[in-house]
């Protein structure tokens, strides 16, 4: 039987990428656009829907073409893309009204402060497993109704479509014929009831959102239409679609309890899947729905750091310590330890467990003695430091519901290649740190769910046995002095947010 080739599109927050798997999980091909951030006003960060649009395409066609492949080789399409990010578009012509508003903007804060007065965080909390934040994309849409010209008369008379970039690119992609989502993209709007996998009546009307507006929320695995022949040379179905970091999760082969998986990029998002069971969290941590690969609902506890891999691009762009990102292992590594300097990088605040928005960034620990080289290794362990916040804030909620703690740490992601963050990670969890044989696992997570679809897999066991570890990173500092460690990160945390 002849081999069966997977195309994954990742447009993510800076870039749109395309890559073409094997059925085995091996990248075929690959290309790369880069997207262009639009800052309107401080707070406020926005893309371009039809250059979203454009450079995905470019790049998926490029990477068909790189690979040798014709479109009627491609088995499936899988989308994957940043999450919460908002789009309103005209049905009949396919125009947007406005940019996007990106996830990292801040300009509905009033609007969900309001909310928060109005006593909704416990609903919002109980039904979607989110907290009322900008971050997610029920305001950013009521934003856009209340604020573009005649957008809510047009809303209501069921002229426009909301939807986050798996949305529009769906509808892109075939032709203006299906405006879907599925259930992990869902459930990243602050509307959608995760546990009965539906938008929710009661949100719609807290926040004078239509109900015309929204996609038709699929599983991850589903039929999502196909494109039009003329789009690639040959119609291709589209059989997946996840967000990023669930899509990261899937391709980790992160199905089972006791696996955790931590993405290593801007920021760090930390993913532990808890199966069928929704599990509230108790230490700072949401809860989300993860790629479902049929009607099923399936759940992850899920925790976000705002400054992972940026720190270090700030000690390459602000502080011209080093000329590329790639020095920075090496810096690091030419002193045997951080000369007890902690690194706080609160730059955008803190994010879980902390949540503390007002936190600023803190070095702390400066000594006469304190090099560049000091600097440099303090800011790789503040990931690591970060990161192990996260994952014992996992366990502290799976130890109150009964479930069994994480008992290792798959990662991915640009950082995860640097080997002294990785064994200085596996120091302080004081659990196996695995780094995968393919790490573009947020591509390939689509790849598998369009490919299960498609009949490429017949089940998550198959999927399951493609997953090879490349390395795995076993800890070697003692207990006790790992928990010296946290609690020196503990304590500055502590001063940086104080006031």
């Amino acid at each position: 039987m002849s081999t069966k080739y997977l195309l994954a599109l990742d447009q993510g927050t800076s870039s749109s990428r395309s890559i073409v798997f094997s059925e085995h999980g091996q990248v075929v091909a690959m290309a790369q656009q880069e997207l262009r951030q639009v800052y309107p006003q401080p707070g406020w960060v926005e893309h371009d829907p039809l250059e979203i649009w454009r450079t995905q395409l470019a790049t998926a066609k490029q990477a068909l073409a790189q690979s040798g492949l014709r479109a009627r080789e491609i088995a499936a399409i899988g989308v994957t893309n940043q999450r919460e990010t908002t789009l309103l578009w005209n049905r009949r012509t396919g125009q947007p009204l406005c940019n996007a508003i990106v996830w990292q903007d801040r300009r509905t804060e009033p609007l969900c402060a309001k909310l928060r007065e109005q006593g909704l965080e416990a609903e919002v909390g109980e039904r979607t497993g989110l907290r009322i934040d900008p971050y997610f994309s029920a305001t950013k849409l009521a934003w856009m109704l209340q604020h573009l010209p005649g957008a809510r008369a047009q809303a209501e008379r069921g002229e426009l479509a909301f939807g986050t970039v798996d949305s529009w690119l769906i509808w892109q992609l075939t032709g203006g014929q299906v405006h879907a989502t599925d259930v992990s993209n869902a459930s990243r709007t602050m509307l959608f009831d995760v546990r009965r996998n539906r938008f929710d009546e009661g949100l719609l009307q807290a926040l004078d959102i239509p109900a015309s507006v929204l996609p038709k929320v699929l599983p991850s695995s589903a039929d999502f239409g196909c494109t039009p022949a003329e789009l690639f040379g040959h119609a291709i179905p589209i059989g997946g679609v996840a967000g990023d970091q669930q899509a990261a999760l899937f391709g980790q082969a992160g199905f089972a309890a006791g696996t955790a998986k931590n993405t290593y990029g801007t920021g760090c998002f930390m993913l532990m899947p808890t199966g069928g069971h929704f599990l509230r969290s108790t230490n700072g941590l949401i809860t989300t729905a993860a790629a479902q690969p049929d009607h099923t609902p399936q759940f992850a506890l899920e925790g976000s750091v705002f400054i992972g891999g940026a720190v270090v691009q700030w000690l390459r762009d602000g502080l011209h310590a080093i000329e590329s990102s790639a020095e920075v292992q090496a810096l690091a590594e030419s002193v045997p330890d951080a000369g007890g300097v902690v690194m706080v990088p609160a730059f955008t605040g803190l994010g879980a467990p902390y949540w503390a928005p007002e936190a600023r960034g803190a070095i702390v620990g400066l000594s006469r003695g304190t090099t560049m080289a000091h600097m440099a290794r303090a800011a790789l362990e503040s990931i690591a430091f970060q990161s192990t916040a996260l994952l014992q804030a996992m366990n502290r909620d799976a130890a109150v519901h009964g479930a069994q703690p994480v008992t290792e740490l798959r990662v991915d992601g640009g950082a995860c290649v640097n080997n002294l963050l990785m064994q200085f990670q596996a120091d302080l969890l004081g659990i196996p740190v695995v780094r995968p044989a393919v790490t573009e696992t947020t591509a390939l997570g689509a790849a598998y769910l369009a490919g299960l679809h498609a009949g490429v897999y017949g089940s998550l066991d198959e999927v399951r046995g493609h997953w090879k570890a490349e390395r795995v990173f076993h800890p070697t500092l003692p207990r006790e002095q790992a928990q010296e460690r946290m609690a020196q990160w503990e304590k500055a945390v502590r001063q940086v947010m104080v006031g």
